[in-house]
């Protein structure tokens, strides 16, 4: 009798040590290990499902790539055009604008009127100087925009043609400060001068 129950104990006792060791009696009766969170997911899961395509964060992903795309693009546009504007602003401070044309003929009206009523001491300086003078200055202000804008393109990287229709501008906009400045000050040709006449009466007087 005590064997018996002995025996029946000792059966338990093995049966409890299975459940321990695998957590479910048929684990332990085929010696299998039970599998664990990601290798159950993997088992679940159809053999043709590629787990990479069924992630569902990549769409979203490629909606964020996109704004900035768009950013670049509008940026490169406004350089762009920058750059063009630069230029043209170069080449108009160098072949002169029509407002540089039309304020210097109101110069002339002016020193004219001027002569006429004789509130002009210097003849040359009213007719000539200051509208010559009024043409450079118009001339200067397109240069120094020029370069202006050519440097805000430059300030950042732009694609290959914006920076070299940019460099084209300030390029253009330097030499057009320098001829201004030389039409100004009367660097590249002196003011008229009225001759002097002389004292002297006429022979045989």
């Amino acid at each position: 009798m005590d064997t018996t129950k002995t025996e029946e104990r000792t059966d338990d006792t093995k049966a409890d040590e299975a459940k321990g060791a695998t957590g479910t009696p048929e684990a332990a009766k085929t010696g299998e290990k039970p599998a664990s969170g990601a290798a159950a997911v993997e088992e679940d899961a159809p053999a043709g499902t590629d787990t990479a395509e069924a992630d569902p964060e990549e769409p979203g992903e490629g909606a964020e790539d996109a704004p900035p795309a768009a950013a670049a693009t509008s940026g490169s546009v406004a350089a762009g055009a920058g750059a063009v504007a630069a230029a043209g602003l170069g080449l108009a401070s160098l072949s002169g604008t029509w407002m540089g044309t039309v304020l210097a003929e109101r110069q002339t009206v002016l020193g004219q009127i001027k002569l006429q009523t004789g509130k002009a001491a210097d003849q040359i300086g009213a007719v000539y100087g200051t509208p010559w003078h009024t043409h450079a200055l118009v001339n200067g202000a397109f240069a120094l925009l020029a370069v202006v804008v050519a440097a805000l393109v430059l300030t950042r990287t732009r694609p290959a043609w914006v920076r070299a229709v940019a460099w084209g501008g300030l390029a253009l906009g330097v030499v057009g400060l320098v001829v201004a400045a030389g039409m100004y000050f009367d660097l590249f040709a002196s003011l008229p001068t009225l001759p002097k006449t002389g004292g002297t009466g006429t022979p045989g007087s």
